[in-house]
C-alpha cells in the first residue's frame, strides 16, 4: 500500500476510512489519496486544490476536484455532506486552524487530521539553541515557510476541548510513518508526525 500511495501517512489514513465512504479531501494535491480510495474502498467524493498543477493532475486521473481557497471556508458544502473530511499536513498554514475543524464537522460525521509535531525532540533543541526549528518535516527556512501556526500534540488536543470534539485514534510517528515503544510512551516529544481521527461529542 505504501508503494502505491508513496506517502506513508496516507496509508493510515486509507485504513480509518471505511469502505464505501463519501470523503472530501482538503489540500488534496495530485489526487493520489483520492485515487487510492476510489479503487480499493469504493469510496466516492471531492478534493479541493488551490495549484493550477495539481488540479490538472487531479483531472487526469479522474478525480473531482474544486478551485478552491480552503481559508475561505467551506460555504460550497451543505452540513452533514460527507462522511469524512481529511486535512492532511495542511493544518499548520491555515490562517484559522479551529475555524477550518469547525467547517470540518459541520460538513462531516468524522475528521481525520495530520499536522508535522512542533514538540519534536529535535525542534526542542534547535529552539533551546536559539533558533528556529528546521527538521525534514520542517524543511523551509523561518522567512520563507507556508507554515504560519505549528502546534505540539498537546496543543491540538486541548484545541479539540475547546471545539468538542472526542478524538477517536491518535498516531504519533516518525519520519517513515513508523510507530514504537518509545512513541506510544512519549509520543508528544519522540513524534515527527501525528494523526488524528475525531468526531463531534
Amino acid at each position: 500500500m505504501t508503494n502505491e500511495l508513496k506517502r506513508p501517512d496516507y496509508a493510515i489514513i486509507a485504513d480509518w476510512i471505511r469502505p464505501g465512504s463519501h470523503v472530501l479531501d482538503l489540500g488534496c494535491g495530485n489526487g493520489t489519496l483520492l485515487a487510492y480510495l476510489k479503487r480499493n474502498k469504493a469510496a466516492r467524493g471531492y478534493g479541493i486544490e488551490i495549484n493550477d498543477d495539481h488540479i490538472t493532475e487531479c483531472i487526469r486521473r479522474n478525480i473531482n476536484v474544486i478551485h478552491m481557497d480552503l481559508n475561505e471556508g467551506l460555504s460550497e458544502f451543505d452540513d452533514d455532506s460527507f462522511d469524512y473530511v481529511i486535512l492532511s499536513l495542511t493544518l499548520q498554514a491555515m490562517q484559522r486552524p479551529d475555524l477550518i475543524l469547525q467547517e470540518m464537522m459541520r460538513v462531516s460525521t468524522e475528521g481525520i487530521v495530520t499536522f508535522p509535531n512542533f514538540g519534536y525532540l529535535r525542534s526542542r533543541l534547535q529552539l533551546a539553541l536559539g533558533r528556529m526549528p528546521k527538521t525534514r518535516t520542517l524543511p523551509h527556512e523561518w522567512y520563507d515557510t507556508p507554515n504560519i501556526h505549528l502546534c505540539t500534540l498537546k496543543d491540538f488536543e486541548d484545541l479539540c476541548r475547546q471545539l468538542h470534539l472526542e478524538v477517536l485514534e491518535r498516531r504519533a510517528v516518525d519520519r517513515a510513518h513508523k510507530t514504537s515503544l518509545g512513541l506510544r510512551l512519549f509520543p508528544n516529544l519522540l513524534g515527527k508526525i501525528a494523526l488524528y481521527r475525531f468526531k463531534k461529542l
